[in-house]
């Protein structure tokens, strides 16, 4: 294997091709490409680690297999183009596949499928063909054979002729069957294709795991599943619950007395095969098209759908139906040509590290913010990431000026996975953390059971300003026109200090700003009026009292007639209500201890914000009064916030856990570790969206 260094400059070089920076000739860049994809394949199938997003790789394949094909002189057997892949791990025996295992084309725009489909008419000298369609998941390839009806052996993909014997944990996977009935259906022995996954929530909570015991985080469910297929302890792999997903019979031996109406004809028929014998496919998924435009306006569709599948998925496999159709077809050396992947824009892309800005919050947390190369993941160019806290940095072994690895998933903050060590070349710096705040220069401070820094001064301006954006969001108080710019701008000018000032606005100076016009000015002169009666609980929310989230000031609201109440509570008035542990309990004592707190809720008193519960008396009156929901999953019907308020307005309660005081758990689509505990609990009735909505009618 190359050194360390080597690795490094293959790394920055690849970088340099696909931004088209470098200056090689066709002879050395094909050289270069080469070793760089050596590189990638021998990480990815023997180490199980990602030097190179999909997208980066299929570049720089494609890149080589050009110039190849432009410059035939410079082809060599050994190149990576002449085999489907390369490396298997010298610790396991080999198994030979009885079909080659080849990889599939990438495609990843309607104009790409457009041309195959024309290649495909084009071969068969047919004016339609019959597609079908299903979800490519995004894990770890395996073959399983059986023979007289039971599982014989196991293997990964390897480099498509043969693959490693993974028979002995492939049986720690639940999914897989070891006893088939194939000879009812006249079959001897069968190769069957599939994929190896890890769950989403299984995901997580083994990356929670390994981060309790100090071990490295895995970069993506894809990894977690083709390293656990290589752990030596097969208990230890059927610990990390997989799941495998088949879809596609590769080779059948039928037995001498097998009839015709045993034969499969199509790849429809196969999967439908598989799914009646026991293993889980695609079968209740899979559409089939005629029209490509159908079928194109489909692709687009369902990449928005992609994060409801519990499974990570990054594109769909589109396949020519019929088997007689796919014969005359063939293969290249490479892929089938009756099969592509139509791929989903890039969720990961590797950048630079460029610097780190330490960003103040609400509370006073310390926040470490990545600054780097502006890169397109997921249709966004993303230049900031947060890098969470000190810990999380000293974790991941962060440096600037590191090449690392950064992930988008829908539409969720995207995150640096890992760094990529392997791409230093020794000028990277350590990252510092300050020991005062950057805004105001006070000393930080660590509580032992946190893991962030803070700030403990409250007129820090930095806090000053988060706090006003906060009271003002939509989930607080709902100040509709003064948004994050507007908070800062009026900040900066003077014209807002704090968050009673929202309420005392010198308007003759907002009209004199650039932008402000009479109907901007009245459209906010009421957003600000009407906030005054907002509910209770937003309020509270508004605040942002530590460890106080929306639901918890719900529940606050809900067990008290006026906010004054509060003043006097103790830790165990708190801890006496639904659903509070005890930090929330200190925090609210703190909080309402403090007397700059209580001038500051006096003063909003007086200027007219609504104190009182209104809705106490009348959520009292509901039929679910007495009963505690929560709400888990993607809910089809409605969103989860209007869900929750059909409980309250029914007098029901809305819990941010599951504990032994929740009575009902409401599962949407893609429910994940509420319900698992839910199910351990056994108290605790758990209902679907449509049981849910009859349950509220009835009230």
């Amino acid at each position: 294997m190359l050194d360390a260094q080597k690795q490094a400059q293959l790394l920055h070089l690849a970088q340099d091709i696909l931004k088209d920076t470098h200056s090689l000739t066709n002879e050395q860049l094909v050289q270069s490409l080469r070793a760089i994809i050596r590189l990638a394949d021998w990480k990815y199938y023997v180490a199980s680690e990602s030097l190179l997003t999909d997208y980066e790789y299929d570049f720089l394949y494609k890149h080589l297999l050009k110039i190849e094909t432009e410059h035939p002189e410079l082809l060599s057997p050994d190149s990576p183009t002449q085999r489907v892949a390369q490396g298997l791990s010298e610790r396991a025996a080999t198994i030979k596949h009885l079909v080659p295992m080849l990889s599939l084309e990438n495609t990843y725009n309607a104009d790409d499928l457009r041309a195959w489909h024309q290649r495909c008419l084009s071969i068969l000298g047919i004016e339609q063909i019959e597609y079908c369609i299903e979800p490519k998941y995004d894990g770890a390839s395996i073959s399983l054979v059986y023979e007289h009806n039971r599982l014989k052996q196991a293997a990964t993909r390897g480099d498509g002729i043969q693959g490693e014997d993974i028979s002995i944990n492939a049986k720690q996977i639940k999914s897989v069957p070891l006893f088939i009935n194939l000879e009812a259906n006249g079959i001897e022995q069968i190769e069957i294709r599939g994929e190896v996954v890890m769950n989403k929530e299984n995901f997580k909570n083994l990356n929670t795991q390994r981060e309790k015991e100090g071990l490295s985080l895995l970069a993506n469910p894809r990894n977690a599943a083709s390293g656990s297929l290589r752990i030596l302890d097969p208990q230890e792999v059927a610990q990390r619950k997989l799941s495998a997903i088949f879809y596609h019979i590769s080779y059948v031996q039928h037995s001498h007395n097998a009839t015709q109406h045993q034969a499969i004809h199509s790849h429809k028929e196969a999967l439908e095969n598989l799914y009646q014998w026991g293993l889980p496919s695609p079968a209740k998924e899979l559409k089939l098209f005629t029209d490509i435009e159908a079928l194109i306006q489909y692709c687009e569709a369902f990449e928005s759908q992609r994060d409801l599948l519990p499974y990570e998925i990054d594109g769909l496999v589109i396949k020519v139906n019929r088997f007689d159709q796919q014969e005359a077809m063939g293969m290249t050396a490479h892929h089938p040509r009756w099969a592509v992947a139509y791929k989903f824009k890039a969720r990961q892309s590797s950048s630079k590290l460029l610097d780190v800005i330490f960003q103040v919050g609400r509370t006073g947390s310390i926040t470490p913010v990545a600054k780097i190369e502006p890169v397109l993941i997921g249709g966004a160019t993303i230049s900031s990431v947060s890098l969470f806290n000190e810990e999380n940095v000293r974790e991941k072994d962060l440096k600037i000026g590191d090449t690392v690895l950064v992930e988008r998933a829908g539409d969720v903050i995207p995150y640096i996975v890992k760094s990529l060590p392997e791409a230093r070349l020794g000028t990277e710096r350590t990252i510092q953390f300050p020991s005062h705040c950057p805004i105001c220069q006070q000393e930080l401070e660590k509580p032992e059971e946190e893991a962030v820094w803070r700030c403990i001064n409250i007129d820090c301006p930095a806090q000053v300003v988060e706090r006003m954006i906060h009271f003002c969001s939509k989930d607080a108080m709902d100040i509709r026109g003064m948004g994050i710019a507007n908070v800062q701008k009026f900040y900066e000018l003077g014209i807002i200090n704090n968050i009673a000032d929202l309420y005392k606005i010198n308007w003759d100076k907002v009209a004199s700003l650039e932008g402000f016009k009479e109907k901007s000015i009245q459209n906010l002169k009421t957003a600000i009026e009407q906030s005054k009666q907002q509910e209770l609980y937003r309020l509270l929310f508004g605040l942002g009292i530590r460890h106080i989230g929306e639901t918890t000031a719900k529940n606050l609201s809900r067990a008290i007639q006026n906010l004054e109440a509060l003043y006097t509570w103790g830790e165990n008035d708190y801890l006496a209500l639904e659903d509070f542990g005890p930090k929330m309990a200190k925090s609210l004592v703190h909080f309402f201890s403090l007397d700059e707190n209580k001038k500051l809720l006096q003063e909003l008193k007086s200027l007219g914000l609504n104190f009182e519960n209104l809705q106490k008396e009348k959520l009292s009156e509901g039929n679910l009064q007495g009963n505690t929901f929560l709400f888990t999953g993607t809910l089809s019907k409605m969103k989860r916030s209007e869900a929750e308020k059909l409980v309250e307005q029914l007098g029901g309660q809305i819990l941010s856990g599951v504990s032994s005081k929740l009575h009902y758990l409401v599962c949407g689509e893609d429910a994940g570790s509420k319900l698992e505990k839910a199910k351990k609990l056994g108290n605790i009735q758990i209902l679907n969206e449509q049981e849910f909505l009859d349950l509220i009618q009835q009230a």
